[in-house]
């Protein structure tokens, strides 16, 4: 499942997307249970909170378990989302690294940290710790039950460890150059993906988030990668910015791709493809071999 974006609102089959409950079922839920109400736009349409979405995932975490719906919602609100996070959490490493958390222990969560590294790897490290990490502190954080103090520092943390793995190391292949797209904050995800294409060959250089395209294009023309990757996680704002997407493959360096993820991408991505740019990791997963040396020129 994908971390919750704070701040924002979701249809349908965006929440049966991050609940893996079907659209159907959401809304037999609401119409026979009332498990959540969604507004309706005027066009009819539903749009659900990071709240609600956040207290749906909590009942299916506790339905795909066996339970059933119908005694679920005959217990309180707190009940459900404490036994949905005890589902996920108990004999797990998240129980002591969410423990930690909520202390605003940032000394006992970076060693909890670094020895889940030591003892995975990156790949695995980012896959089985982080986005799961990330997960539960996006919903408990919808749902008001974790502090915002206790979320930035979690991030912050986080955040902290996967950049050193993208300096840890030499790495001898071709460029690739990464930032959030503007009004981009969410790096969790992101990060994760580029630790693995390092992993896998990319000499990754990271400028961070919410990062202006205009100055992305003349960084490119600095560093001359062989491919800039761009994280949009909210659909609208990649939406917004589609003009500028367009313009961007004539602003770099000739023979640079373009490469778009993250859950407002993939919305999208019908539009960025026709725009002629990619859209998911999965275009560009492995590394190819360095092309040789070239002198260019921006006219």
């Amino acid at each position: 499942m994908t971390t919750i974006a704070p701040n924002r609102t979701y249809e349908i089959h965006e929440v049966a997307e991050l609940t893996g409950l079907q659209t159907a079922r959401l809304r037999a839920w609401e119409r026979r249970y009332e498990v959540v109400r969604p507004r309706r736009l005027p066009n009819r349409y539903r749009v659900y909170t990071s709240e609600q979405v956040a207290l749906l995932r909590a009942f299916g975490r506790l339905c795909a378990a066996g339970e059933r719906i119908g005694d679920l919602v005959r217990e309180s609100r707190e009940t459900v989302i404490s036994r949905a996070e005890g589902r996920v959490t108990d004999g797990s490493p998240l129980s002591q690294l969410l423990d930690a958390v909520r202390r605003l222990d940032r000394d006992g969560l970076t060693a909890l940290l670094a020895g889940h590294r030591a003892r995975l790897g990156t790949p695995r490290f980012g896959r089985e710790i982080v986005l799961p990490l990330g997960e539960v502190i996006g919903d408990l954080w919808a749902l008001g039950k974790l502090s915002i103090a206790a979320e930035h520092l979690a991030s912050e943390v986080v955040v902290q460890q996967l950049k050193l793995e993208l300096t840890a190391g030499d790495a001898a292949g071709p460029v690739l150059l990464a930032a959030c797209l503007p009004g981009e904050r969410h790096e969790w995800g992101f990060l994760v993906t580029l630790t693995e294409l390092r992993h896998g060959g990319w000499r990754v250089q990271y400028l961070g988030a919410d990062l202006p395209l205009k100055d992305l294009a003349d960084a490119a023309w600095t560093m001359v990668p062989a491919v800039v990757a761009l994280s949009g996680a909210d659909p609208e704002n990649v939406l917004r910015l589609l003009p500028e997407l367009r313009r961007l493959p004539r602003l770099l360096p000739p023979g640079t791709r373009v490469v778009l993820g993250g859950e407002g991408s993939e919305e999208n991505a019908s539009r960025l493809r026709r725009a002629g740019l990619k859209v998911g990791a999965e275009a560009m997963s492995a590394a190819p071999s360095p092309p040789p040396a070239r002198l260019v020129h921006r006219g």
